[in-house]
């Protein structure tokens, strides 16, 4: 039978300091144990939360990235707990992006690539993302592209139009990554960019800036001088 959480002693059931001292007060540990409740026939649930920051390199922050097959591998953890835990950091990736897209001004690349680099970090392969902003270049809302090498056939101006007509959008901003972890723009990147920046000319709906991340850098073809 799997050791719950009731079977700790109350005075060390993490549920019960953090109604009696608040969530703020408990270890990384105790908060995760509160989310998977049980354990295994040999450790309790905090036990087991231990041992999994431990492999993690002791930091919740070894959740970020962590993939459900893997999480999967450590001994008590199935395929809901592994679940569990990979919404937790899916959940407070959520809640700090949206705080931040409310005041975030998107006219600095710098500030565009902090606010994103997270979101792909872990990526295996290139993904596109068109951002919609307003007059006052704050963000409407962030579509997805495309996946895979980017060309002008896989980066469809249509699409582009069509979906920032849809959310009438003001002003545009390409956003990809490059999975090699350098961001220097291939000649395919450029040529895709200038055609969309001409179109978008004429639609009057300007391509601000096309910005490439890479491994905790970027690549601004706008601060580059090539749109």
């Amino acid at each position: 039978m799997q050791k719950n959480m009731k079977q700790l002693p109350d005075g060390e059931r993490p549920d019960r300091k953090a109604e009696y001292y608040g969530m703020e007060n408990l270890s990384d540990a105790e908060l995760l144990s509160i989310i998977i409740r049980t354990g295994t026939r040999e450790d309790n649930c905090l036990d087991l939360c231990k041992q999994i920051l431990s492999r993690l390199g002791g930091s919740i922050s070894g959740l970020a990235g962590t993939s459900l097959a893997e999480l999967r591998r450590f001994h008590g953890v199935g395929k809901v707990k592994a679940l569990q835990l990979l919404c937790i950091t899916e959940l407070s990736r959520r809640i700090w992006k949206t705080r931040e897209e409310h005041t975030l001004s998107f006219l600095s690349p710098e500030r565009i690539f902090l606010h994103f680099r997270e979101d792909f970090r872990f990526l295996k392969q290139e993904v596109v993302f068109l951002l919609l902003l307003d007059a006052k270049c704050r963000l409407i809302k962030t579509e997805e592209i495309s996946r895979g090498t980017i060309t002008a056939s896989l980066i469809s101006p249509r699409e582009i139009f069509l979906r920032a007509l849809n959310a009438n959008a003001v002003n545009m901003i390409l956003l990809h990554n490059h999975p090699s972890g350098d961001p220097n723009p291939s000649g395919e990147d450029i040529l895709a960019t200038k055609r969309i920046c001409e179109l978008a000319k004429i639609m009057q709906l300007p391509l601000m800036d096309h910005i490439i991340l890479g491994n905790n850098k970027y690549y601004s073809m706008k601060e580059s001088g090539v749109i």
